[in-house]
């Protein structure tokens, strides 16, 4: 179950990638001639890039894809000369068709069944990942849990705590989670009646011409407990999409919640600081994933189960 992962040290390299597929299901493998290799895409995370974008540009860097971002897969960890070389991963769709263009790091693309595209790659590594997606289901929805941005203190607002906006590092943050979240793919937007709440997620709002649709049950004086898991599991029943940003008071009882329903065990932490969020990879009642991200600029790191 998911964890807190602090960055890595400086002497471990940091990259993010994913296992790109599409019905058949065949799997994207690239050659990189520099190394006369065959793997899946993926690349260095940049000096203050958040592994989501960095999983998502590279992709697009090296195969001319737009990925959306499936299900979390296991972190590869292993030796590139005197260093160690640790790749997230994540399972991903294209999002539209593209003609791939060669380039100085990738000179070649195929699509491949499964048998092939194992036999066709250099590293155990990647067999491992590749056996490890299809030991899950291919197909998940995404379910985020969002704790509204940074709103200042409540102790310095003086008019009703329903308005209480957004301060100057929320609406930052506020920015790039609209980033962040769409590498998993358009949703719906389900929010907390609060001022700070729907702040949070205009931007998403905007980026993806999305309506938010406001809720007593994750509005903070309004739901009641137990009020609050009964609505997300009502509103995830469907299997599509959904965001939903609510409070730091009950963020826990939504991920337990959850959990809990699809028979997975509990975080040891579940709950979230300001402007931090939980995916849940959800098919047919189960969860296969879970990861948490922050939109703070000064962390980088993702848990994950």
């Amino acid at each position: 179950m998911a964890e807190p992962v602090t960055p890595p040290e400086t002497e471990v390299v940091w990259a993010a990638g994913a296992l790109l597929w599409r019905d058949g299901p065949e799997f994207a493998v690239i050659h990189r001639p520099r190394y006369d290799d065959w793997s899946f895409p993926k690349g260095k995370v940049d000096k203050g890039e958040h592994v989501l974008r960095a999983a998502v540009r590279e992709i697009e860097e090296e195969t001319g894809i737009v990925p959306r971002l499936g299900r979390r897969l296991p972190t590869s960890t292993y030796a590139v000369g005197d260093r160690t070389k640790r790749v997230d991963y994540w399972a991903a769709r294209p999002t539209a068709p593209a003609v791939f263009t060669p380039n100085d790091e990738v000179d070649e693309l195929v699509w491949l069944p499964a048998a092939e595209a194992e036999a066709r790659l250099s590293y155990r590594h990647d067999i491992d990942l590749l056996r490890e997606f299809l030991r899950g289901p291919p197909h998940t929805s995404p379910l985020v849990i969002l704790r509204h941005a940074s709103a200042g203190e409540k102790r310095d607002w003086r008019d009703a705590d329903e308005l209480r906006p957004l301060d100057a590092a929320g609406r930052a943050e506020a920015a790039r989670l609209a980033d962040l979240l769409h590498a998993y793919g358009p949703a719906r937007l389900v929010s907390s009646a609060t001022a700070r709440c729907l702040e949070t997620v205009l931007p998403y709002a905007r980026l993806t011409g999305t309506s938010i649709v406001t809720d007593a049950a994750f509005t903070v004086g309004d739901t009641r407990p137990g009020t609050a898991t009964d609505r997300l599991l009502s509103l995830v029943a469907d299997g599509a999409p959904a965001i939903v940003c609510t409070h730091g008071e009950v963020v826990s009882e939504l991920v337990t919640g959850l959990c809990r329903e699809t028979g997975e065990k509990v975080p040891d932490d579940p709950t979230l600081r300001k402007s931090e969020f939980w995916v849940a990879h959800l098919a047919g009642g189960s969860m296969p994933a879970l990861e948490r991200h922050t939109a703070r600029t000064t962390a980088r790191g993702s848990a994950t189960r």
